[in-house]
Order: C-alpha cells, then structure tokens, then sequence
C-alpha cells in the first residue's frame, strides 16, 4: 500500500490561503517562480528563485528532490527534529530525503523561501523480528529518564529542540534557572554533566577543544540529538517556560 505525499506552503500575496499539492508514488512535481507561458506545480514568487527552480518526486514512502539551479544550494531540514538538515547542492539530481516532515528552503532576496512536504510515516521492521540467536546486545546509552541527569540533558538540548537553528548551549547557572526543582548547586550540575559525558555518553575531548565545560555541554547535545536520545518530547520533563 502507497500513500501520497502532501506538498503544503503559506498562503502568497496571490493566494488567500495555504497551497496544497499531493503526489501519488512516480508522480513529479515542479517548483520555481514560473513564468505566465510555463507555470510550475509549487510556485514560489521570489525575483531570487529561478523559474524551473527544483523538482520533487514521489518514490514508495519516501521522495527525492532534485536541484536545477547551477549556483544555489538547497536546505531540507526537519522542522520537528533535532537539527537534522540535508543540502542538495546545485545541479544534483534525485536526492533522497529521509525526513517524513521536511521544510525545503531556498535562498531568497530577503532571507529564504520555502515550502512544507509531508510524507507517508515510513515503514519499520516489526517487535520481535530481529535474529536473538548468540550473545545479548549491550545498550549503548543506558540513560535513565527518571535520572536528575537526563533532565539535566534536556535543559541542554531545549534550545536546539525549539530552534534546530540555534547554537546556543545553556550555561550551568542558566541550567540552575531552569530547573528549581532540583534544587541543586553549580558543583552538582557540574558532576551531573560530568558523569554524562564520561559515564553515559563516552564524549570524546576534541583535539582543539576550549574549556572543560564548555566542550563537554557541546558534545552531550551534539550527540544526544544526532541520536535521538532526547526530542521534543521530552521537553514535557522541564517545567513551563515563564513560570
């Protein structure tokens, strides 16, 4: 069984609401600012893209995005992810892109234009398929989500979480402002990321690394989203902003 792809972007100053295109599996789709003689599917009204911008093609439960552009790269980026980005650089041509919520941006006059495309939720292997035949498989992050530590994490992550575009990482006294519950001091904080980057997580120091703590709280976020070891929903583990 194939779902569509649903293409969706902001309503323009032409359009008084929200543009929607589905695409069945083999099923193409163009994008670009288009010209009156030879419109696209997607259009997108910015001097800065090019008339026959990009193509989308719908493939099973995933699509590919090619670039027609000889200059500009293109971002896919995961709007509810991590951080996850895929650049499709000019000229390439079916790239495939693994999100199944994805927001394709372009280089606009004024910042970026982009769109939305939401594809069918990808197909997985079932509980309980896998050969269990030899030697157990260790865990490899044994994070307990019930430890003071792992909220200590998500503090770390909540910036990149809310904004995969941001860069900021929490510092310890702002960790401290964000979580009072805990009642726990700059020292503990500091053991607590400590024993996350040594004990659980296994960072490793860059050779050309800054500060102690300031590497550390870098390489726990970096690989605890590269992972998925902490999303968005974990956030419901931190008390509500502004109360």
């Amino acid at each position: 069984m194939h779902s569509t792809i649903l293409i969706q972007m902001a309503a323009s100053p032409t359009a008084d609401r929200p543009y929607s295109l589905e695409l069945g599996p083999g099923e193409r789709a163009h994008f670009g600012r288009g010209t009156p003689g030879s419109p696209v599917d997607i259009p997108l009204d910015d001097p800065a893209v090019s008339r026959r911008a990009g193509e989308i093609t719908a493939v099973g439960d995933y699509w590919l995005l090619s670039n027609l552009n000889t200059a500009k790269t293109y971002v896919v980026d995961n709007p509810e992810g991590g951080g996850e980005f895929v650049k499709v650089p000019p000229g390439r041509m079916g790239a495939p892109i693994p999100f199944e919520f994805s927001r394709v941006s372009l280089p606009a006059v004024d910042g970026t234009v982009s769109f939305l495309v939401f594809a069918p939720q990808h197909r997985h292997a079932l509980p309980g398929s896998a050969d269990r035949s030899g030697a157990a498989t260790q865990v490899a992050y044994p994070l307990d989500q019930n430890a003071k530590y792992f909220r200590i994490l998500v503090a770390l992550c909540e910036p990149r979480l809310r904004d995969p575009a941001s860069s900021r990482i929490p510092t310890i006294p702002e960790i401290m402002d964000r979580l009072p519950g805990l009642g726990l001091s700059r020292t503990a904080i500091g053991f607590h990321i400590g024993y996350l980057a040594e004990k659980k997580l296994h960072v490793k120091r860059p050779q050309d690394g800054d500060g102690k703590a300031d590497w550390q709280r870098h390489a726990l976020v970096s690989l605890a989203l590269r992972f998925d070891l902490v999303t968005s929903e974990h956030l419901a583990l931190l008390p509500v902003p502004g109360r």
